[in-house]
């Protein structure tokens, strides 16, 4: 008999079990005693729990496994054996055949045990959660690739989970992008912008760089352009804001000398990020945008109403609306199609039916259509010049449009009183954005915030603010970061001299719900949209609760309600306030904490010497007049610490020097009205020195009428 080493892989107890069983069929085979059922059974257990089927150890078919007449033989050998196993050369006979006599494991016997039949193995196969996670993001990665949805990207890779494995997904997907053509290059770099902290934190993304540069030369086997690419990956990430300059220095630490990722990190420094322009350089490395121009939107809009206009098929003209992949933009369809209608009277059936039945089955959204309807009003005169019956055309279709409730009836709020539209209100806007246009072009040039605030204030406007916090942010986008700080700046000195928080909350507010229509003309709206907000914040232009009420404003899980939730992240990230005050580079916007600490030190110092000459004096060094109104809140709050009323001196002679204005008093009174309860906890009597003083100083006509 075959050693039980050679039988596959047997455990200790198998073995002893065959050879009992081997020891008493030797026994049996020397007797002519009928056989013995024990000895019997423990082969027969054996051999089908060990031998039969798939076999236990997994080695092959093991002793007793095969057709019935086929016997291993002391060689190792296969043979047949004689019918109803009647003997042979090297083997056991019919004694002890493996084939298990039926009526021992009948069911129906008395004396029938379950645990006697035969049973299987099931091997089942140990997942790995990271292997998971690999296949998920590779599917992830490609589908991006395929269809350039950044929304339902990062939707994705939320659902995914398993934040710690996240590193890898930065890896992968520049990895993969490298393999491929420009455009998705450009799409990967775009991607890792919009995921940066809401999904991917800037551990992540330093995290995933490194174990590029680690890889690189595995990388550079397969794709020779690898390290110069993987710089231009890192430059991009550094221009982005998703990776921090000292990223540099450190890896250049980590990897060794010899190493490409230290290469790569020398032709980043050295050819990219020291190069002039070389943030406009890099952010058209790979192409630019990778979504449609608006020209090139407008192109196909106009092709496929016109190809409509000629056919009438509505289910082809929703196909290529669908195929444009811009919703945001669907309000051009609006407008191109009822121009159309006005240019070609003999269409206009088609053209409601088209907008009404994209309406109903929501392919064009009621706030689309609207902001259609609106774009159309806003260009009637030019449209009239043209097409004469342009107004009366016009307001036949808004009527038309609203009786058949898929215009929102509240769009002929603005309209006269039977339904003409009001030329007098359309011209003083336009008029408005005009002028708004030259004075924001004039401030970037001059960076005088005085002059800026004097001829606002002359345009005699102040229903229109919002729209001029609108084209501010919107035009210092489209610029460099010096205009982008010079914004912010403006709009911390406007929020203390003529704009109210409403004007600003409306402002922003606008802004989010065209920020999809922004993104076409700038790659990084969403981004930069969410700076200016949680600059907004630290600047004390917003308060956190704002941020939340313009949230509420905007329709829920649009990317206008992500662009909210990434500047909450910023403003309430560690160091925030110093980052957020440099987030363009600084310029001017930088001196609003500096200040800070020197009206802090100034109002010290008069407390100690009590020379107003030369508090004023200090205070006019200052140089920002619209931030005034922090010397008058803290200058209230330290003569309630140290019980001394010599401050309010100060701010009588400031107020007598036309040093402060009556504006900036009120605002500085108002911030320590708002924040009365928080100075109560260190300040018992707060609130009773807050009222003497606001009866001074309304007793010295320091107050706006309008403060309660």
């Amino acid at each position: 008999m075959a050693s039980p080493k050679n039988e596959g892989f047997l455990t200790d107890e198998q073995r002893e079990v065959l050879k009992i069983a081997v020891q008493n069929a030797e026994v049996l085979s020397s007797s002519p005693s009928p056989r013995s059922p024990t000895s019997s059974l423990l082969l027969q257990e054996f051999y089908k729990n060990n031998g039969g089927g798939n076999g236990a150890g997994g080695g092959g078919k093991a002793l007793g496994a095969g057709p019935k007449h086929v016997r291993r033989c002391h060689s190792g050998k296969f043979v047949k054996v004689k019918k109803d196993g009647g003997g042979g050369k090297g083997t056991w006979g019919k004694l002890i055949d493996t084939d298990l006599d039926p009526c021992l494991n009948d069911p129906n016997d008395p004396n029938y045990d379950s645990g006697e039949e035969p049973y299987e193995l099931v091997g089942a196969t140990i997942c790995d959660p990271f292997d998971d996670y690999k296949k998920s993001v590779l599917n992830m990665i490609e589908e991006y690739f395929a269809n350039g949805s950044i929304e339902a990207a990062i939707s994705d890779l939320r659902d995914l989970g398993f934040k710690e494995y996240h590193n890898y997904f930065v890896k992968r997907l520049i990895s993969m992008s490298m393999d491929r053509r420009d455009k998705e290059r450009e799409m990967a770099s775009v991607l890792l912008s919009s995921l940066y902290s809401d999904v991917l934190s800037p551990a992540h993304i330093s995290q995933g760089f490194m174990m590029l540069l680690e890889s690189i030369d595995d990388l550079a086997l397969d794709i020779p352009e690898a390290p110069e690419m993987l710089a231009v990956f890192i430059s991009r990430a550094v221009v982005d804001d998703i990776l921090p300059p000292a990223f540099i220095g450190r890896a250049k630490k980590l990897l060794p000398e010899t190493s490409k990722g230290v290469e790569v990190i020398k032709i980043a420094e050295k050819s990219y990020l020291s190069a002039p322009h070389h943030a406009e350089l890099l952010e058209r490395r790979w192409g630019g945008t990778t979504r449609l121009t608006v020209e090139e939107a407008k192109k196909k809009i106009i092709d496929l109403l016109r190809e409509y206009a000629e056919n009438g098929d509505t289910a082809e003209a929703f196909r290529c609306i669908r195929e444009l992949g811009v919703p945001f933009f669907h309000h051009e369809v609006v407008k191109r199609a009822i121009t159309l209608a006005m240019e070609k009277p003999e269409s206009e059936a088609n053209v409601l039916r088209l907008l009404k039945e994209a309406n109903e089955e929501l392919l064009i959204s009621s706030s689309q259509v609207s902001k259609g309807f609106s774009r159309v009003q806003e260009s009637l005169d030019d449209l009239s010049l043209d097409i004469p019956s342009a107004k009366a055309i016009f307001n036949s279709l808004t009527q038309k449009a609203v009786s058949e409730k898929w215009l929102d009836a509240s769009f002929t709020s603005s309209t006269g009183t039977n339904g003409e539209v009001s030329d007098g209100d359309y011209a003083k806007l336009r008029r408005y954005k005009e002028e708004v246009v030259t004075i924001i072009h004039e401030y970037f040039l001059s960076d005088d915030i005085p002059e800026l605030i004097r001829s606002v204030e002359e345009l005699a406007c102040p229903e229109y603010n919002p729209i001029f916090i609108k084209k501010l942010i919107t035009l210092a986008m489209d610029r460099k970061n010096c205009e982008k700080e010079m914004a912010s700046a403006l709009l911390a000195a406007l929020s203390m001299e003529i704009f109210t928080t409403d004007d600003i909350v409306n402002g922003f507010t606008m802004l989010l719900e065209s920020a999809e229509d922004t993104a076409l003309d700038v790659l990084d709206a969403s981004d930069e949209l969410s700076l200016f907000l949680a600059r907004a914040v630290i600047d004390d232009v917003l308060a956190p609760l704002n941020l939340e009420e313009i949230s509420n404003n905007l329709p829920p899980k649009s990317s206008g309600t992500e662009t909210i939730t990434m500047a909450r992240t910023l403003a309430s990230a560690c160091h925030a306030g110093e980052r957020l005050l440099r987030c363009w580079g600084g310029n001017t916007g930088w001196k609003v904490e500096d200040a800070k600490d020197k009206i802090a030190k100034l109002l010290e110092e008069f407390e100690t010497g009590g020379d107003l000459g030369e508090a004023c004096h200090c205070i006019r060094d200052l140089g920002m007049p619209f931030f005034n109104h922090e010397v008058v809140k803290k200058a209230l709050v330290m003569a309630m610490e140290k019980k001394n009323d010599k401050m309010l001196d100060l701010l009588n002679e400031c107020f007598n020097e036309g040093l402060i204005t009556i504006n900036q008093l009120t605002k500085g009174f108002t911030r320590v009205r708002d924040g009365i309860d928080d100075l109560a906890l260190d300040i018992p009597d707060a609130r009773e020195k807050f009222e003497s003083y606001v009866n001074r100083a309304r007793e010295n006509g320091w107050l706006l009428a309008s403060f309660s």
